[in-house]
């Protein structure tokens, strides 16, 4: 039975409609597929409607003798690239957002190489007007549920971005840290759209601000929906400065009081936290330019100073000099605590984690 015929047969008058025969006289048939109209499976569908649904999807031509009425994928891509010329904001400093056009760039060149994922880039990147705007949908659609609405965290985090110029500029100097640093990472859409440890510490850059408003209530629900989202787990109270890398970032720990300055690197699986049932002032507080090693356990109240290192596996529970290395369980200084071996270089720039081994001992494999 060819196609036109069953169609007679069981589509109803207002569908059948839609489609024609070219010509009565031909064998071919062009079909204008009317997408303004979906048909979807609703549970109080008529029987006749679902075997409808399902005849059309299953038998829809595809040759050339089906004439869509919507544009093709090329045609959407030059819609789009004509719908997403805005006007761009200005970065956190005030001037034009450069980092923000060449995200834009970047996301242009993806859909060319992957075009099935220009709908993707469209709702992620394309359809903003600003970085800010972007990150809130983003963190929203990642960090919302059934009963969490993304909407609702969309506007949160939009209210907190729009009105937080030291959060802007920190967003775009974790973006270019991750770049800058991680070779893993192609691009700064690579990293705004998959790296879980950027995406976890702008969301607590909101929740550290909604926190420091009192709406604690708001920031411990953002903090657990980013321990529940991407395993990791920092405090709302915690201090972050700028130019953060958490690399991998899975198991990353950091308790309430703990404060992190400015271009920090820190590896997955490292705990800042206390020593035990202390309150007050119980966390780390890490200096700039400091490089934490994987599966690290910095505990207690105890200050790593300006540019120091510490070796992956370490448990630092005294306070470690600037620009010094600590490295075991419990973590020793290397040179040793009367002269320790001065760097030359600000570790979490270099993210060198081996070359104090040839300095250690002869039973190193």
């Amino acid at each position: 039975m060819s196609a036109s015929s069953l169609s007679s047969s069981i589509l109803p008058k207002t569908i059948y409609s839609r489609y024609h025969l070219k010509s009565s006289n031909t064998k071919t048939m062009a079909t204008c597929v009317d997408n303004s109209t979906q048909l979807s499976c609703n549970s109080d569908r008529s029987q006749i409607d679902t075997s409808l649904y399902s005849y059309v999807k299953f038998c829809r031509p595809s040759s050339s003798d089906l004439v869509s009425c919507t544009p093709s994928i090329w045609d959407q891509r030059k819609t789009m690239d004509r719908l997403t010329v805005v006007d761009h904001k200005l970065d956190g400093d005030g001037n034009q957002d450069n980092l923000w056009l060449k995200m834009r760039e970047e996301a242009q060149f993806d859909v060319e190489q992957e075009p099935i994922l220009s709908n993707y880039y469209f709702a992620s990147i394309l359809s903003h007007n600003s970085l800010e705007t972007a990150l809130a949908n983003h963190l929203a659609s990642k960090l919302s549920n059934s009963t969490l609405s993304s909407n609702i965290l969309s506007e949160v985090f939009s209210s907190v971005l729009a009105n937080g110029r030291e959060v802007r500029r920190a967003i775009r100097d974790d973006l270019k840290a991750v770049k800058e640093r991680d070779p893993a990472c192609i691009s700064y859409v690579h990293c705004f759209l998959n790296f879980k440890g950027f995406l976890a510490c702008q969301a607590q850059r909101v929740s550290h601000k909604l926190w420091s408003q009192g709406r604690k209530v708001l920031a411990l629900l953002i903090q657990n929906r980013v321990s529940e989202v991407f395993a990791v787990d920092i405090h709302p109270g915690a201090k972050i400065g700028r130019g953060i890398l958490l690399d991998h970032a899975t198991g990353v720990v950091i308790g309430e009081t703990a404060v992190i300055g400015n271009n920090v690197s820190i590896l997955h699986n490292v705990t800042l936290g206390g020593t035990g049932k202390v309150s007050g002032d119980r966390h780390p507080k890490i200096g700039d330019g400091v490089l934490i090693g994987a599966g690290t356990n910095i505990l207690g109240n105890v200050k790593i100073g300006e540019g120091a290192k510490i070796g992956a596996g370490s448990v630092v529970l005294k306070d470690v000099p600037p620009r010094t290395t600590a490295v075991g369980n419990p973590a020793r200084l290397m040179g040793g605590k009367e002269n320790p071996i001065k760097l030359d270089k600000i570790p979490s720039f270099t993210m060198d984690h081996t070359s104090f081994i040839s300095e250690w001992s002869d039973y190193v494999i």
